[in-house]
């Protein structure tokens, strides 16, 4: 089974202008999801020097493959919307530094430098919306297979496993999701979830348990994952009864949370005990200057509809903030 490898779209990053390393920006926003995108176009239509730094556009929307709760829209493609926003965002006159990651931020006197993969930048306001990744198993066999088997995303991979035999490691709403990617494609999908009880909407729920290739597992763990070049078999625990059974598999899927990706700010800022940054009604956080939203803070409910509320709030909040010290 071949599994081809993908790079990044550099197709926008040849179409907008870079930021300027000599420039003090307004504000710098961190991040390219919707948190970031909709921060971007609130803070442009504010008329404020910004600049967007992030790896790639979309975040995990792009992970998807449709999307049932944007409002005005009963189902729409995942793809389809990230490309909207990353179209309105590209209508504005905005500096955009793609395929660089952000390492740290640190704060001198009133100036914030943002050290990436490739320059710093300066600012006088920061926007973190950096949002979440996947968090991983960790069990033997699933750094060994990364790429051959293990995936983190049905949109990129679900077609390479048609009618192929896949795990999903989880119980939420992005398990069922992908166990439903799969499913469209012909897949026989077990589903195997740690915890008692399913977590996933109900609706969604049924969808997938009405599907006759789909398996369930509740209260069982993933032991190891078992191959040879790729792939054979994902061995479970049944917790209830302490027995491990062998499941013939040619991949799994990971989707049992995430993690905040706090890393440039993680000595800086105030972070919950998951590791989220802590943000009050206004998306300030411990730090002044620097805002947060979207999935790497603490707000509860992960839901594109409320990161880009967010995301529009930390924008107008860093406005004025900056119209208060007098700094535009």
């Amino acid at each position: 089974m071949d599994f081809p490898s993908f790079s990044l779209d550099t197709s926008l990053l040849e179409e907008t202008k870079k930021p300027d390393p000599e420039v003090i920006y307004d504000v710098l926003i961190l991040g390219g999801g919707p948190a970031a995108m909709s921060a971007a176009v609130y803070a442009a239509r504010k008329m404020m020097n910004i600049a967007i730094l992030t790896k790639d556009f979309g975040g995990q929307v792009r992970e998807t493959s449709e999307i049932e709760n944007w409002l005005g829209f009963q189902s729409i493609n995942a793809k389809d919307l990230a490309d909207s926003f990353e179209e309105h965002v590209k209508s504005f006159d905005i500096a955009v530094s793609l395929g660089h990651g952000v390492k740290e931020v640190k704060k001198e006197k009133d100036i914030f430098n943002v050290m990436t993969d490739a320059n710093m930048y300066k600012s006088r306001a920061i926007i973190l919306a950096t949002g979440k990744r996947h968090l991983p198993l960790n069990v033997p066999g699933e750094k060994e297979f990364k790429g051959k088997g293990v995936a983190y995303c049905a949109t990129c991979d679900a077609p390479l496993f048609k009618n192929k035999k896949v795990v999903v490691a989880g119980g939420g709403n992005s398990a069922f999701t992908t166990a439903r990617d799969l499913l469209k494609v012909e897949a026989e999908v077990t589903l195997v979830n740690s915890l008692k009880g399913w977590q996933a909407d109900e609706a969604l729920q049924q969808r997938v348990k009405k599907i006759e290739k789909a398996n369930l597992l509740d209260y069982h763990e993933i032991v190891r994952i078992e191959g040879k070049d790729t792939i054979a078999a994902v061995v479970v625990r049944d917790l209830e009864k302490d027995k491990e059974e062998k499941l013939d598999a040619n991949g799994i899927f990971v989707e049992i949370g995430f993690l905040p990706n706090n890393e440039s700010v993680k000595d800086l800022v105030e972070l919950n005990e998951h590791g989220e940054v802590v943000v009050d009604c206004l998306c300030r956080t411990s730090i002044e200057g620097l805002f947060g939203a979207g999935d790497v803070t603490a707000v509860p409910h992960k839901q594109i509809v409320i990161a880009a509320g967010e995301g529009a709030k930390a924008a107008l909040s860093a406005y004025n903030y900056l119209i208060s010290k007098s700094l535009i």
